[in-house]
């Protein structure tokens, strides 16, 4: 299908595509001398978070990723790309490492959604969420968020309060999934599809409204049919945004990501 025939609803299904890209795939093809660093220093280690330094073009980076996996047994490892409390813990740790060594910080976004279990919500899930939400506003390094497949609810937000968005062609980016919107404002699952069109979640509808600052262009069928050209592409604009922000002050770096959501929303009459 011709990528100007596609529907809201069918970049979607690409984005949710298991042979899709994962984060660690983007890690591998990006970055050099990666190392991970785990655990948040409280509870325990969250798999659906893979988070370390690394060096890009010869600059050392902090590198925080939401995982899917590529296998049934991977996903149940790392929960679906679904992230528990702990997990929003480490990318703040993280976020606040990178801060005292000035490092840039590249985040890679693809989630469902936090996750809603019990245990969760017991360890105190939307705090957690909300203290990266502070945290990332708050940060004097740059913050380039990179949105790869599913940027779901307060989970993908966690990770994409950013300096600038940079988001693939088919990836999808929105407050709930079609599915969830559908039901509780249509209260009718069968009009997902209707629900996917009217959530305006694609790149484009992100682009127009000043959400998503630079759209990756992929291959027919998704970023696996050519993920060399989606890389080159992804190279050019982050080797462009490190070199321009390395060269900012912490005072322009944290009030250019305060205007940049200010401004997200503004109706001219």
């Amino acid at each position: 299908m011709e990528a100007t025939t596609l529907t809201a609803w069918d970049r979607v299904c690409i984005a949710r595509d298991s042979k899709r890209p994962k984060a660690i795939d983007y890690i591998n093809a990006l970055f050099d001398d990666f190392i991970e660093l785990c655990g948040d220093y409280l509870f325990g280690e969250d798999k659906s978070i893979i988070g370390g330094i690394a060096s890009y073009n010869g600059v050392p980076v902090t590198v925080i990723a939401q995982a899917k996996g590529k296998s049934v047994e991977e996903n149940v490892k790392r929960n679906f790309g679904s992230t528990n409390p702990e997990g929003f813990r480490k990318a703040v740790r993280l976020a606040k490492q990178a801060e005292r060594f000035n490092r840039p910080i590249i985040t890679i976004v693809d989630t469902s959604g936090a996750y809603p279990g019990r245990g969760a919500e017991e360890r105190g899930q939307s705090r957690a969420i909300a203290d990266s939400i502070m945290t990332f506003s708050n940060l004097n390094v740059p913050v380039f968020s990179i949105v790869i497949g599913e940027g779901g609810s307060g989970g993908a937000l966690a990770l994409s309060v950013a300096n600038k968005i940079i988001m693939l062609e088919n990836a999808v980016y929105s407050i709930l999934s079609p599915e969830g919107f559908a039901s509780i404002l249509f209260k009718d699952i069968s009009r997902t599809k209707e629900a996917a069109e009217k959530m305006k979640l694609t790149s484009s509808d992100l682009y127009k409204a000043g959400v998503v600052d630079y759209i990756i262009s992929e291959p027919d069928g998704g970023a696996q049919h050519d993920f060399d050209l989606v890389i080159k592409q992804l190279n050019l604009v982050l080797t462009d945004l490190i070199d321009t922000y390395l060269k900012k002050d912490k005072e322009f770096i944290k009030y250019d990501r305060y205007q940049k959501f200010r401004k997200i929303g503004t109706i001219n009459e």
